[in-house]
C-alpha cells in the first residue's frame, strides 16, 4: 500500500507530499542499515517510489513542466515518464532533469529487476540497450540519465563516468554548483531545458 502524507512549510506557503510504506520506508536508512550493510531490496525500493510519485501526481491532475529527480532513489522516474507515462496528460510534455551525487553503493544489485520494473509502454530493449545483465548502481545511473533531458553535477565529486556519459549522449549538463550559486544556476538550466525544442 501507498501512503501518502502532506505537510506545510508556512513561512515559504508551500505543501510538501511523502511518499510511504511500511515495508520499505519504516525505520529504515537511505541505502544501508546502521552497520553499513545495503538493503537487499534497494531496486525494488526505487521502483515502488518512482510508480508511487508518478500515480499521486496523475491523481492530483498536476501537469508539470520540468521534473528533477534526485539521485539513485529516483532513477526509474525518467523511463518511466517517457516510456510508460509518455501519452499521460500530466506528462506529455514534461522535461525530465536528473541530479547526480557522490553516493557510490556496492550492492546494488537484485535479481529479475528488470522484470519488476516493466510496465505497460516499455520493452525489456529499453533497458537492456542501456545496461548489462547483471546491473551495477552505475548501470542504473546510466539508465536514468539515457531518459532524461538534463543532468546536473549535485555533488562536487561524482563518478565522472556518468557525466561523461550523458555528455557523449549529448544530454546538457551542469557541472557542479557553489551553494552560492545553485539556486540561480539550477532556474537557469530549467529555463534552458523547459525552452529546448519549443
Amino acid at each position: 500500500p501507498l501512503i501518502i502524507k502532506v505537510a506545510s512549510i508556512q513561512a515559504a506557503r508551500m505543501q510538501v507530499y511523502f511518499i510511504d510504506n511500511d515495508d520499505y520506508f519504516h525505520k529504515r536508512c537511505m541505502i544501508a542499515d546502521e552497520n553499513g550493510v545495503e538493503y537487499a531490496d534497494n531496486i525494488e525500493r526505487a521502483i515502488f517510489y518512482a510508480r508511487g510519485v508518478l500515480e499521486t501526481v496523475k491523481k492530483l491532475r498536476w501537469v508539470p513542466e520540468v521534473i528533477h529527480c534526485q539521485g539513485w532513489m529516483s532513477a526509474f522516474v525518467p523511463l518511466y515518464i517517457k516510456k510508460a507515462y509518455q501519452e499521460e496528460p500530466s506528462f506529455r510534455d514534461s522535461k525530465v532533469i536528473f541530479s547526480l551525487f557522490g553516493e557510490n553503493p556496492q550492492s546494488m544489485v537484485e535479481e529479475n529487476w528488470v522484470e519488476k520494473a516493466m510496465l505497460k509502454g516499455i520493452e525489456k530493449s529499453d533497458i537492456e540497450s542501456v545496461i548489462n545483465q547483471p546491473a551495477n548502481y552505475e548501470d542504473l545511473l546510466k539508465l536514468a540519465i539515457s531518459y532524461s533531458d538534463g543532468v546536473i553535477q549535485n555533488s562536487e565529486k561524482i563518478n565522472s563516468n556518468l557525466l561523461e556519459y550523458a555528455q557523449e549522449k549529448g544530454i546538457p549538463t551542469l557541472e557542479y554548483q557553489t551553494p552560492e550559486n545553485y539556486a540561480e544556476a539550477f532556474n537557469n538550466f530549467y529555463d534552458e531545458i523547459w525552452s529546448k525544442d519549443k
